[in-house]
């Protein structure tokens, strides 16, 4: 029997290590009907028999998107989107794409305390990037370990890093001189290291939100290399910048930006308006421009004045024309979902606009 293939929308596993990036996926599923057409012509109900279509269009889309997992020879897939498009013809389907990865069992000191946090710095030259530090432990002992992005495939043996976390008030905890140990994972993009003891209380441990990493030097078999760099922070909210990482790869740190002169990479490195691909990550520039033609944050704006979703929707519906076809269904989805929660739950506003905001920034943060 085949191994079966785990997929997320998320960027990882609960209690798996990510071993090789390989490669983007996608497949697709076409509705030979004009299924979406007359959205924007203010519809705001789907039919129940248009809404089993869609369902069986979105599993042949999911199902189709495993199999060019599979021939990867990959077992999971992360950052799993499903877009929603017009063929032509009046036709209508469904698009599903991620990256296909190869994942292993994680060895976790112990489950009972456990927390996964995104580094929210970075250094600009070619060192074991730190991505992410995961937490684990019980009532008495806690310990950490540190994943890094090697870009240089080096074969790291350790890192002496300073650790910063940061609590719901915004308060810091440093922890100095933190030897990170590597010991297997070596030669790959991803490396991680041991658990070491960090001294955090329980009380602490449940109240951390941020990590920032600052490197004091790293050590290879060729020998032992300081780092005199200053680190940049990440320059959005963490919602974003685990999003960001979730589409372009856990060593995503800047939204792509040019300004005709010079183009700043996924991976923060700002290259020459002339460079194809990053120099540092090897990103092609063309992958990452994205062009949204219909402006959201303004009809953000006017929801935000509203009160309940029912009036959030006659804001959208206002909008509906000029909003790429891509975007209606996940948006209509988002008002009914709204609506028969807001019934039962109280008010969803925040909640509805909260999830506006995204279906545009799954893109916007390429």
């Amino acid at each position: 029997m085949a191994e079966e293939v785990l997929v997320t929308t998320g960027s990882g596993f609960e209690g798996y290590n990510i071993v090789s990036y390989d490669g983007f996926i996608a497949s697709q599923a076409i509705l030979g009907s004009n299924f979406i057409k007359g959205l924007a012509a203010n519809v705001s109900d789907v039919a129940e028999k248009d809404m089993a279509k869609l369902e069986k269009c979105r599993e042949t889309a999911e199902k189709r998107l495993i199999k060019a997992c599979q021939k990867k020879k990959a077992n999971a897939i992360i950052g799993m989107r499903m877009t929603y498009a017009d063929f032509s013809a009046g036709s209508f389907g469904i698009i599903a794409s991620g990256t296909a990865v190869e994942i292993s069992k994680q060895e976790v000191k112990d489950s009972s305390l456990y927390k996964e946090l995104y580094v929210s710095n970075y250094y600009t030259r070619v060192i074991p990037r730190p991505v992410q530090v995961i937490l684990s432990g019980d009532g008495r002992d806690i310990s950490m370990k540190m994943i890094c992005f090697n870009y240089n495939h080096e074969d790291v043996l350790s890192v002496r890093t300073d650790v910063e976390f940061f609590n719901l008030y915004d308060e810091k905890l440093v922890i100095k001189n933190v030897d990170f140990v590597f010991t297997r994972n070596n030669n790959q993009s991803i490396i991680e290291s041991e658990f070491v003891d960090c001294n955090l209380s329980v009380n602490d441990f449940h109240l951390l939100k941020d990590v920032k990493i600052i490197v004091n030097k790293y050590a290879t078999p060729r020998g032992v290399y300081a780092c005199n760099d200053s680190p940049m922070d990440v320059e959005m909210s963490l919602r974003r910048l685990e999003n960001l990482k979730q589409k372009r790869g856990i060593d995503a740190v800047a939204k792509y930006r040019s300004d005709g002169m010079i183009w700043t990479c996924n991976c923060g490195h700002v290259n020459e308006a002339g460079a194809e691909e990053c120099i540092i990550c090897g990103r092609k520039q063309k992958d990452m421009r994205v062009v949204i033609r219909f402006d959201y944050e303004e009809m953000v704006e006017k929801m935000k004045e509203k009160e309940y979703v029912i009036e959030i929707k006659d804001v959208l519906m206002e909008y509906i024309k000029d909003i790429d076809a891509k975007y209606r269904m996940p948006l209509l989805e988002i008002m009914e979902s709204g609506l028969q929660y807001e019934k039962t739950r109280g008010n969803m506003k925040e909640t509805v606009i909260e999830k506006v905001e995204k279906v545009f920034e799954d893109d916007d943060t390429m």
